[in-house]
């Protein structure tokens, strides 16, 4: 129940005002049909996710049990430091090409829009961190959608007045909270 409850939560905070949100809200605008974009994001996740939840443990089980909480703690510490810098969505990225279905579009787009995310990234290394992929995955696609869900139907007006820059602060704070736990709490990691 803690990797699900932490991948949630890691992964709520850290999608809020990232670039997936925004082009989350960018799709939503584009088809006004929310049901197809939220079913993409929701297949987009779920593979994007348990990929990375994969090379997660697997990375795992190859490094020496001593030197996994020093990599995963330093990550997480660049990955909340990062989390204070951001996000800016490109053009290119918020228009996808074609006439293609909702479902479709917004599955591809954000599926190659999480690549290398900071989301993607944390669900990595929540999955090097946590035994349980299932609940790792389960946790972060559920704070992905979370996340992003509202801003599909609420829009463009409620994103405006969010203070996107604290939520970034607070978010930064969970991954470097993370980082210096499992630093201190080595033994519970792996070594």
């Amino acid at each position: 129940m803690e990797a699900f409850l932490v991948s949630t939560g890691v992964v709520l905070l850290g999608e809020i005002g990232d670039k997936t949100m925004l082009l989350a809200l960018l799709l939503a605008t584009r088809f006004r049909r929310p049901l197809p974009v939220i079913a993409g994001i929701l297949v987009a996740t779920l593979l994007n996710h348990a990929l990375a939840g994969l090379i997660g443990g697997w990375v795992r089980t190859v490094l020496p049990s001593g030197w996994l909480p020093w990599i995963v703690g330093g990550l997480f510490i660049a990955v909340g430091l990062w989390a204070l810098v951001p996000d800016k969505i490109d053009e290119d990225e918020a228009k996808p090409a074609g006439d293609g279905s909702a479902f479709l579009v917004t599955a591809l787009a954000f599926f190659l829009a999480e690549i290398g995310d900071k989301t993607q990234i944390a669900t990595t290394l929540l999955a090097a961190r946590f035994d349980s992929l299932l609940a790792v995955v389960a946790g972060t696609t559920t704070g992905m959608m979370l996340a992003d869900v509202p801003v599909i139907f609420i829009g463009s007006a409620l994103a405006a007045k969010l203070p996107l820059k604290a939520i970034r602060i607070v978010a930064a704070g969970l991954f470097i909270t993370l980082g210096v736990t499992t630093l201190v709490f080595r033994h519970a990691v792996g070594g």
